[in-house]
């Protein structure tokens, strides 16, 4: 029996990427902690990929901090973490900016949302200024300001407040 050293290292990485979101979690300086169960769901949407290569994408830029206007693993924005998902990964052209990223999506509603769609927020309460990747399951990945490149329920409150559209990139 031959050993498929590709397909171990990737099991050993997936392995270590909940190791390491297990051990975050548990290991958080905020007062607000989260459940294990929230971590468990977290770690069933990333091993429900279909895309290993957006596996690989995510699991290198997890924990990447937040930096506005930045496209690197010093720092990324999360319209800039979204151009380069989708470039590296769907080989898609976006605009730069999120607003601008907005207009150039097929709008769909959440529940039709399929891996690789794009989700839409206004925090301010205007424009859109936030946006996501959809992965699977209600949870999308992003660079957040505080938190930096991560992967969120979209269930929670203050999400589904702000979530102004949704949908896939128009060919």
């Amino acid at each position: 029996m031959t050993i498929d050293h590709t397909v171990l290292k990737g099991r050993l990485k997936s392995l270590l990427f909940l190791m390491v979101l297990m051990v975050l979690v548990a290991c958080g300086s905020r007062k607000k902690t989260v459940s294990t169960s929230t971590a468990a769901r977290t770690a069933m949407a990333m091993s429900n990929l279909k895309s290993k290569p957006l596996y690989r994408f995510i699991t290198d830029w997890t924990g990447v901090r937040y930096r506005l206007g930045g496209l690197d693993k010093r720092g990324v924005d999360c319209s800039g973490f979204a151009f380069l998902l989708q470039k590296n990964i769907y080989g898609n052209e976006l605009p730069r900016r999120s607003s601008d990223q907005a207009t150039v999506i097929r709008t769909k509603s959440v529940s039709q949302l399929k891996e690789g769609d794009l989700i839409f927020f206004s925090f301010g309460g205007g424009a859109v200024d936030h946006v996501g990747v959809y992965l699977n399951n209600n949870y999308f990945v992003h660079a957040s300001t505080t938190r930096g490149v991560v992967v969120d329920d979209l269930n929670l409150p203050a999400y589904q407040r702000a979530l102004v559209k949704a949908g896939s990139i128009k060919n």
